[in-house]
């Protein structure tokens, strides 16, 4: 789904368009949330920044994505 398709089903006055559209927002936030951890480790940032900059815990943000 694109970002205009997105658009469209927030602007639509149906719910379960509008539902839809978050649940496929939520899937890229989660996405980006990902990549960007990989990235900070790969850079050398340790679980507490990145905890910090997600608003987590360290131990949350490891628990997710500690391998």
């Amino acid at each position: 789904m694109d970002v205009r398709e997105l658009t469209e089903r927030i602007r639509a006055n149906d719910p379960a368009m509008g539902l839809r559209a978050v649940g496929a927002l939520h899937r890229l936030a989660e996405q980006v949330e990902a990549v960007s951890v990989a990235l900070a480790r790969e850079q050398g940032w340790t679980w507490e920044q990145i905890g910090d900059a997600l608003g987590m815990s360290r131990q949350s943000v490891h628990a997710k994505y500690g391998k």
